[in-house]
């Protein structure tokens, strides 16, 4: 998880914060952990594979995992594919990990992929895409729309359906997840039937929320890190392009429903719930769920552990009808 600011802050008292959310970091304000953004991404790397290991608890059991490379705009991408159970074909879901663009991989979010398929009854093709800063924009876009080409035109390979993909990803694994969402409208492929977007980065030109004010430091996710971030991924006449900042995009028409799941505590809430509204507005059926009380998801999400939970739960159910019946009514508002 995205390591504290050193500002002091009370979490057990006069806040809305889950109580168990206050108590971790509380104790890695204890600890005395360095803020990533104090780090190299060599560092930062390190760092979180760490903190992964320490927090991951004993996989969920899966039919079959599959670790395949595949061909991309500059090599090949490492893609892990697991599958639910025999038989399918079933629908198909591309998976894009969070990390600020500069850290994670297959191994970090490979607890929330078995979680998914497992839930979703589905297909999870989990994509190693290119990092910065030894690889910026648009590197991990590019990867990312060439792995769900390459699920849409390889299904039968993997068990799966071509009529029903999905895409998805945990904060800039959901803004890649948005990004290909657009990429796709505009090439007219792979046809989507649905976008899970998990805390995602929607607009990383001007960080300027209510949510960036309130929750800068001392929440785990801060302005600091997402700077930093920035920095290592973007140049910054990049910082506006549509599939950097989805939320700048004029016209969200004609893409995928959508399921978008935010955290009150959480920097990028403001723009995610944007986001979502945007898409609203533009005729996409579309679900945002805040999470009160919690904090950017970041590893607890990855690590699929008690804390996100709930969230989970809600994500596979909203694979599952929209891959059962196109999209559910509920994911109206």
């Amino acid at each position: 998880m995205p390591a504290k600011s050193n500002k002091t802050h009370n979490h057990s008292q006069g806040s809305r914060l889950d109580p168990r959310v206050a108590a971790m970091l509380d104790q890695r304000e204890k600890q005395g952990v360095p803020p990533l953004e104090t780090l190299t991404p060599i560092q930062a790397r390190e760092f979180i594979n760490i903190a992964v290991r320490e927090l991951r608890r004993d996989p969920e059991t899966i039919r079959n995992i599959e670790n395949l490379d595949i061909p991309g705009p500059a090599g090949q991408i490492p893609v892990r594919v697991y599958m639910p159970e025999d038989g399918g074909p079933f629908p198909l879901l591309v998976y894009f990990h969070g990390g600020g663009w500069v850290f994670c991989n297959l191994d970090t979010h490979d607890n929330v992929c078995r979680s998914l398929a497992n839930g979703a009854g589905c297909v999870v093709v989990s994509v190693g895409y290119r990092l910065a800063p030894e690889n910026i924009f648009p590197a991990a876009v590019e990867d990312t729309y060439a792995a769900t080409q390459w699920a849409a035109n390889n299904a039968a390979r993997i068990s799966g359906d071509p009529t029903r993909i999905a895409v998805a990803g945990d904060s800039s694994g959901g803004n890649l997840a948005a990004a290909v969402s657009l990429m796709a409208r505009s090439q007219n492929e792979p046809s989507l039937v649905y976008q899970l977007l998990v805390n995602p980065a929607t607009n990383l030109s001007s960080l300027d929320t209510e949510s960036y004010h309130n929750y800068a430091e001392g929440y785990g996710q801060t302005k600091a890190l997402v700077e930093w971030c920035r920095g290592h991924y973007l140049k910054k006449d990049d910082w506006q392009h549509p599939y950097v900042s989805p939320l700048l995009e004029k016209d969200l028409s004609g893409l995928p429903p959508a399921l978008g799941i935010k955290c009150e505590f959480d920097v990028l809430r403001d723009e995610g719930e944007a986001y979502a509204n945007r898409l609203q507005q533009a005729g996409v059926p579309v679900k945002c769920t805040r999470y009160n009380g919690m904090i950017h998801f970041g590893v607890m999400w990855a690590v699929a552990s008690n804390l996100a939970r709930d969230a989970i739960d809600e994500a596979t159910a909203a694979l599952r009808s929209a891959f059962e019946s196109g999209i559910d009514s509920d994911t109206r508002r």
